[in-house]
């Protein structure tokens, strides 16, 4: 006989948010951002999925978190897409430039990349959710074709590499403005339809 538990929160004064991003990181893991699923996850970390739905708003949301993250994508998606179109590019490598300036927000996204380039499972991973959860769904609204939103995220992700994985020099110590002026007209490029 199974006994099945009540819905809402534990008691006593266990971490229940931990433990699910816990579970979500084994989840993640083990079936990709893609084939993990919100029940999944709450049936490891053994709580209602209403709880998951609790603590985090959506499956992206979650996958931030977990992976420590410094912003979701629907933050990402929401400056991407207010403003002027002409100005989209600005506001993208702004975002990814101010994201990345400070060691707690850009060590986990390092991390995650650094990850992704020795492990296949996590290169599997940090695919289907940049793409799925972020690029697809900017390239979609905007109208503009999937390679051209990839090859956008490539130049980005190109400068953040080189930038604070290899330290190329003068690119690691060039200011925010250096860059932005550089970037903007490339990255807006690809965006423009």
């Amino acid at each position: 006989m199974t006994t099945k538990r009540k819905p809402g929160r534990r008691p006593g004064a266990a971490d229940t948010r931990g433990e699910i991003l816990t579970a979500a990181r084994k989840v993640f893991a083990e079936k990709g951002f893609d084939k993990a699923t919100v029940r999944a996850i709450a049936r490891e970390a053994e709580v209602d999925p209403a709880l998951v739905h609790h603590y985090f708003e959506t499956k992206e949301g979650m996958f931030a978190a977990a992976m420590q993250l410094p912003i979701t994508p629907d933050a990402v998606i929401a400056v991407l897409l207010e403003g002027p179109r002409e100005e989209i590019a600005e506001r993208l490598v702004d975002l990814i430039l101010k994201v990345t300036a400070t060691p707690e927000t850009r060590e986990p996204m390092v991390a995650l990349i650094r990850s992704a380039m020795t492990n296949e499972q996590a290169v599997t991973m940090f695919r289907e959710f940049i793409t799925n959860a972020l690029l697809y769904q900017v390239a979609d609204r905007l109208g503009v074709p999937h390679l051209r939103i990839e090859a956008a995220f490539a130049q980005m992700f190109g400068v953040i590499m080189g930038r604070y994985v290899i330290k190329l020099e003068p690119l690691a110590s060039a200011s925010h403005d250096e860059l932005v002026e550089l970037l903007v007209p490339t990255i807006q490029r690809y965006l423009a339809v």
